[in-house]
């Protein structure tokens, strides 16, 4: 007793083709669905795999009235394979077009790279002096806690946090009062009620 392996997307695509290129008619999809498990697709699957095929342009479907008539003739599909042939041979053409145009580029900015002696020690010069650069960055990261702008911009910053803490506790200071949570005598000493 062997089991029965199901059909593949591609399978079920190429059964219902058969079935329109043997017709060579018009069909419902009720139609396909009764049509279909006698090549093979269970009738479940049939919607699924005639709209992926109207997807991809193998079938042709139109609605006329309230029916949705489906239909694929051989010479379409023909026809279909050619124009996408003529499609990709063109996008070939272009890409190799493309591919010369790089290739030159690329070998015109060679000519001014070729190696020499002089060259060299021009990029080694170069490299010496990038390095000396990222050495005097690292340095002026060291010295940035006394850099006196910075220093500057702390001590406004501090002026700034310390009048703001001020009118806080002068608000809540006399929001208190205000509610007589607190109250004073005329010596300023101030007791909880």
């Amino acid at each position: 007793m062997s089991k029965r392996r199901g059909l593949s997307l591609e399978e079920k695509r190429e059964k219902i083709l058969q079935i329109f290129y043997e017709s060579q008619d018009f069909f419902l999809l009720k139609e396909l669905e009764k049509l279909g498990p006698k090549k093979g697709v269970i009738t479940q699957s049939v919607k699924d795999v005639v709209q992926s095929l109207v997807d991809d342009d193998l079938v042709s479907k139109d609605k006329i009235g309230t029916s949705v008539y489906f239909w694929s003739l051989p010479s379409c599909a023909g026809n279909q394979l050619r124009h996408v042939q003529r499609k990709l041979e063109s996008d070939l053409e272009n890409s190799k077009k493309k591919f010369v145009e790089l290739v030159d580029k690329c070998n015109e900015l060679k000519k001014g790279r070729e190696e020499s002696d002089e060259r060299e020690t021009a990029l080694a010069e170069l490299k010496a002096i990038e390095l000396k650069h990222n050495e005097l960055k690292e340095e002026m990261v060291q010295y940035a806690d006394n850099d006196p702008a910075a220093f500057e911009a702390m001590k406004k910053a501090i002026e700034v946090a310390h009048g703001a803490a001020n009118r806080w506790t002068d608000r809540n200071y006399r929001r208190f009062r205000l509610r007589g949570v607190l109250a004073c005598s005329h010596s300023n000493m101030c007791s909880w009620r």
